[in-house]
């Protein structure tokens, strides 16, 4: 189960009151701050303050008599995540859900009840923030992981979910001073690593810094104080430059005759702690603690603002970025600059519009902000906001899609939260953002999914590069595409987005159970043979041909191993979770038991082992047109020709050895059932790969002679590792060599050893 929160409901006795006066008390708090509350709504009409007013007392009933960890009657918290709603101008229903966020999660009242009492879409708020305490889970890792799972689905359908719960969360860290420390410290962490980087997701700026600032506070303490108070001394010692700085400013702006509002700012204490440890500076090498914020009325003003202000001032080169023409993912839009000023330092200038402001300050809750104002001011830079938002909230819906683990899930949308982004150009001069560190591949899945399945190349700037490539803003991309081509696991390696390593996870999944489902049913298909008998057509349902009869041996036979389906049955058959053998035997018994005989004909036709030593399951035969399910054993790479066996790994399918592997024969010894006959096709569908010590002479141009002997021998080199070792006069290679067969492969050593600078070259035994 999940520890209580922050803001769990406490029930306490005041000492120095009846309980008669002590609700008093309490009525009295409460009401003083719903009056404070409904200064706040005079934006929304008299009859949705009523329907408020109702939301209120029944959340008042609900929580009578439970007080906060502070003492506080609990009712002020609702009030005071509803009035921070209040201020991004949020709809009534969101206030009401507000202020009823706890009813359902700490009072026991049931959607059913909120859905006849304020309608529907209110309920379906409530829910959305109500965490699944009532469930129970393995460890609270899971419990956290499921509720994060639940609250952020319901803020991709709706997302003014999100925006109470950022709400419930600011006043939570607000006020969590009265809570044990490792209760603060855990939830500190949490708002770090989840809430506010959501905050900054969304573009609510002023929240992502107030979370990030109090989380801060709580988890290092005595690092927050001693910059604390830095920055008092600094900000002692740099007040006669910054006054000078903001009268030149006005004063050049006046000049010019542009009407602009000028602001002072500095850095908050946890930026200024995180560049310090990014980039390894003391606190006297932080340049920019202070900075200036310049407003204007239009967007052609931000770039005459510019002008002004590099006139005055030299600007350092490098440090200028135009948000405004490329937004940020959230969209955030300003210009910024950073000038050198009187005394040598750096200062940092943004500027923007009033419009560009709010969006800046409020994301995706300007949408309201702006819809509830009577500003006449152009929507674009808010609807542009919602819509950026929206985009980032449908991706965890197209994440939930392929990812069914709560665990999972969380982890890719913690992938998805970076607050640095590049920003790069389709063909077509379409913008995308992505996170820092992004490849051609998360490029390609962000386009569409179907282009990241099928992606072969990738061509940035015109130029071809790898597909792990790490894009750059600015960066035009264009990717190659071929039907034929399918996902790489090797993708997971390099890939940033959640979206493209949830996406090539589902895909694999599906290939891998799509090649386990064909391999069990080749394995049972051929043990059962080895008993004299045929499979049973159709499956547990009567399809697919199957007669009654047959039906009822499939159920029978899925109840006795345990799977829900005939599928799942042949899905861990392939995958070496159950061993086919022993679900034949077990098929023939029920089988004979209504009245089957085994026949002659095919039990000479089951072609089954005659070894004593492994079971008669039949043979496979391996061509290299296998997928994930059958794997050629790293320990000693057998290619064709050499003799080979097959090992049934739980969960990992059929893994192939040669028959001279040691660690193919150790585990033969501990698990003899669960080896098969395995041996190779006459027409092979690939090359193989098998590894090679060369030891050469070293000298200048040794690689270049042992690359071209390789490729003498029409044979490929797909990997080389020379070790950590200084290399000497002898140096030792070892190749991955991709080739044909064994006789293939004793060519390529022939040409290797002609070679002048090879001293000898031999296959890596295991």
């Amino acid at each position: 189960m999940t520890p209580p929160r922050a803001d769990t409901a406490v029930a306490r006795k005041k000492p120095a009151a009846t309980p008669a006066v002590a609700h008093m008390q309490a009525e009295d708090a409460a009401a003083a701050s719903f009056a404070a509350l409904t200064h706040k709504l005079d934006y929304l009409e008299d009859a949705e303050i009523k329907r408020v007013r109702e939301a209120y007392k029944f959340a008042d009933e609900a929580h009578l008599g439970q007080f906060r960890a502070s003492g506080e009657p609990y009712i002020t918290h609702p009030i005071a995540v509803a009035g921070l709603c209040a201020d991004w101008k949020l709809d009534v229903q969101a206030i009401m859900a507000a202020l009823m966020h706890d009813a359902m999660e700490d009072c026991g009242i049931t959607k059913t009840e909120l859905i006849e009492r304020f309608g529907a879409p209110t309920a379906d708020l409530v829910d959305g923030l109500t965490k699944l305490d009532k469930l129970q889970f393995s460890t609270r890792e899971e419990s956290q992981a499921e509720s994060f799972r639940k609250m952020l689905l319901a803020m991709a359908r709706d997302v003014r979910v999100i925006l109470i719960k950022l709400a419930d969360r600011l006043h939570n860290m607000r006020t969590m001073g009265a809570m044990a420390a490792n209760k603060r410290t855990r939830i500190a962490r949490e708002t770090l690593e989840i809430y506010a980087p959501i905050a900054h997701r969304l573009g609510l700026n002023q929240t992502y810094r107030e979370l990030q600032e109090l989380s801060f506070q709580y988890l290092k303490p005595w690092r927050h104080r001693a910059l604390a108070k830095a920055i008092r001394a600094a900000r002692g010692n740099r007040r006669d430059l910054v006054d000078r700085i903001q009268h030149d400013v006005e004063r050049a702006f006046k000049e010019a005759r542009l009407v602009v509002e000028v602001y002072g700012r500095e850095k908050t204490l946890y930026s200024i702690y995180h560049k310090m440890r990014e980039k390894h500076l003391t606190f006297a090498q932080v340049s920019d603690i202070f900075g200036f914020r310049v407003v204007v009325s239009s967007l052609p003003e931000c770039y005459l603002a510019l002008g002004v202000l590099h006139q005055l001032y030299k600007p350092v080169p490098g440090r200028f970025k135009d948000y405004i023409a490329i937004p940020k993912a959230n969209g955030y839009q300003s210009l910024h600059t950073t000038l050198v000023s009187p005394l040598g330092t750096a200062v940092e200038f943004q500027i923007r519009t009033e419009l560009m402001h709010a969006v800046a300050e409020k994301g995706i809750a300007a949408h309201w902000l702006y819809k509830a104002s009577e500003s006449g001011l152009s929507h674009a830079s808010a609807h542009e906001a919602q819509r950026l938002g929206t985009m980032w909230l449908q991706s965890l819906l197209d994440i939930q899609d392929e990812t069914r683990d709560a665990a999972e899930f969380l982890e890719h949308v913690k992938i998805d939260l970076f607050p640095d982004a590049v920003y790069v150009f389709t063909p077509k001069s379409k913008i995308l953002a992505l996170p820092r560190g992004a490849t051609p591949v998360d490029f390609a899945y962000a386009i569409h999914s179907d282009v990241g399945d099928h992606c072969v190349a990738a061509k940035v700037n015109g130029e071809p590069v790898a597909l792990r490539t790490e894009l750059r803003s600015g960066d035009v991309i264009e990717v190659i595409t071929a039907p034929s081509s399918r996902p790489n696991p090797a993708w997971l390696n390099f890939v940033r987005t959640g979206r493209a390593r949830s996406k090539i996870r589902h895909y694999l999944k599906n290939m891998e159970a799509e090649e386990s489902l064909e391999l069990g049913e080749k394995l049972l298909a051929q043990a059962l043979r080895a008993e004299g008998l045929t499979l049973p057509t159709g499956d547990e349902l009567g399809q697919d041909g199957g007669s009654p009869e047959d039906a009822a041996l499939w159920q029978t036979l899925i109840r006795w191993s345990g799977n829900r389906t005939r599928r799942e049955l042949m899905i861990d058959i392939g995958l070496g979770k159950k061993i086919a053998t022993i679900v034949a035997k077990r098929l023939a018994q029920m089988m004979t038991d209504t009245g089957a005989r085994p026949d002659a004909l095919t039990l000479t036709m089951g072609r089954y082992a005659h070894d004593d030593n492994a079971p008669a399951q039949g043979v496979v035969t391996i061509d290299g047109s296998e997928g994930a399910t059958v794997q050629l054993a790293t320990c000693c790479r057998p290619i064709p020709g050499d003799g080979i066996v097959g090992y049934l790994g739980r969960g990992e399918g059929l893994v192939v050895h040669t028959g001279e592997c040691g660690v193919g024969k150790r585990l033969f010894e501990r698990d003899s059932e669960r080896w098969i006959t395995v041996e190779w096709a006459e027409e092979l569908h690939r090359p193989f790969e098998t590894a090679v010590m060369v030891l050469v002479k070293n000298g200048k141009g040794v690689l270049a002679q042992v690359a071209q002997a390789v490729s003498q021998a029409e044979a490929d080199i797909t990997h080389i590792d020379m070790g950590d070792e200084k290399a000497g006069a002898i140096a030792e290679l070892r190749l991955l060599l991709s080739v044909r067969d064994r006789l293939h492969l004793a060519d390529v050593l022939r040409t290797l050893k002609r070679s002048q600078a090879v001293l000898r070259a031999s296959r890596v035994k295991p």
